[in-house]
């Protein structure tokens, strides 16, 4: 195995209750609408600003836009701590010279403020966002950009991510394609499509990559 591709979140960082917080602020404020969690992970799948232009219906889109991002980044710290286990998997890859990247639907700009936040910034070789394509996971579009710019094959990558469009995406890129469920507040409890392997922890995923997948 050559390359680690991760979804961001719910997979590397537990950002989703900052995330839907984020959008009941911003639906609340314009559209006077109280939406529930679930509400919210139903529009997933664009960026932010995707979710924004086609759901929202105040009609200055961007002045919503600023105030999402202005919650996300004011009360990042307070929804979404430092993950060790994560961080110490990410140095793992990286002393065995496997290549790292991201595919996520976040915008960029979510993903600089998050990586930032949790000193994950300057680890990732590739990271393409919902800003990089035109259609978003469960297409597999992103998964295919990220290997080409890494110049490395779907054969020798593997792929993890915590909601089924995660999983759709990376088996239909014929990636090995991992489901995780190791952060407390992932996309889906439970897959309605069947990944290569499954992990309720991060210490699992290691000891799967120490028994021969990953070169010593």
């Amino acid at each position: 195995m050559r390359a680690v591709l991760f979804d961001f979140d719910g997979t590397l960082a537990n950002t989703l209750p900052l995330c839907i917080h984020a959008f009941q602020v911003v639906f609340k404020t314009f559209d006077y609408k109280d939406l529930s969690s679930q509400k919210v992970k139903a529009m997933f799948g664009p960026s932010e600003t995707g979710i924004i232009r086609n759901h929202l219906n105040y009609e200055d889109k961007d002045q919503a836009i600023e105030l999402y991002y202005s919650v996300y980044e004011k009360e990042h710290h307070r929804f979404v701590e430092v993950s060790r286990e994560i961080n110490d998997l990410i140095l793992f890859l990286k002393e065995h010279d496997v290549k790292l990247g991201i595919v996520t639907g976040k915008a960029r700009r979510s993903l600089d403020i998050s990586l930032n936040a949790l000193r994950m910034d300057g680890y990732f070789d590739t990271m393409i966002t919902g800003d990089d394509v035109a259609k978003p996971k469960p297409d597999p579009e992103g998964l295919l950009i990220a290997l080409e710019q890494l110049n490395e094959r779907t054969e020798e990558s593997i792929f993890l991510g915590d909601s089924d469009a995660d999983i759709i995406a990376g088996l239909k890129a014929n990636i090995y394609t991992a489901g995780v469920h190791w952060l407390p507040d992932g996309q889906t409890e439970e897959f309605t499509v069947i990944p290569d392997s499954a992990f309720v922890t991060v210490n699992e995923f290691l000891d799967f990559l120490k028994l021969g997948v990953l070169n010593q």
